[in-house]
């Protein structure tokens, strides 16, 4: 079995899940809904409060989808019923960001400042150097914070850059002068 995917999925009050054919699951809560078409080969069933996938047999394929199914489930229940956020901070000398209406501008020491909308059903926030990213949908969270990100990466030397709150920068040392 599964170690993940055997377990069921607790759905808390105030939110509601429902299964249609081939396995669109549409989970609403008190932030939102979600939907997900899942993989059709697991069989998913509300028992009790509780959602609970199956898998048909134990071929490689079907014991990874078991958990996978089993995980998008959860991070739906929790999506609309906690919310999804990803922290991320500007390092470096003359870099930061701003909030101009759903428009999220960054100064990284570019030739020109960067621009970024929000997408749909997500919303970012500056205070001060830190750049936070909310919504239901845990992938789109993650997806938008790695896209800001990208936008210039931390670097080992001096770090400057973007980069997550809780991520670690491996630094290097630089050159040494002549003796």
């Amino acid at each position: 079995m599964s170690r993940i995917g055997r377990h069921p999925v607790a759905v808390p009050a105030g939110v509601e899940v429902k299964i249609a054919e081939n396995n669109v699951v549409t989970v609403k809560g008190p932030k939102g809904t979600l939907e997900k078409a899942l993989p059709t080969e697991m069989s998913i069933k509300l028992e009790d409060g509780q959602v609970v996938v199956t898998r048909p047999n134990d071929l490689k394929k079907m014991k990874s989808l078991h958990g996978l199914t089993r995980t998008l489930i959860q991070n739906m229940v929790i999506g609309v019923s906690q919310g999804y956020e990803k922290a991320l901070e500007v390092n470096g000398v003359g870099y930061r960001a701003q909030k101009q209406g759903k428009k999220l501008v960054l100064s990284l020491g570019y030739s020109h400042p960067v621009e970024m909308e929000d997408p749909e059903g997500l919303e970012s926030t500056v205070d001060g150097n830190k750049i936070v990213v909310k919504g239901i949908d845990k992938e789109k969270v993650g997806q938008y914070a790695a896209e800001i990100r990208d936008k210039r990466r931390p670097e080992p030397y001096k770090g400057k850059g973007i980069k997550y709150a809780d991520e670690v920068i491996r630094r290097k040392v630089g050159k040494t002068g002549k003796k």
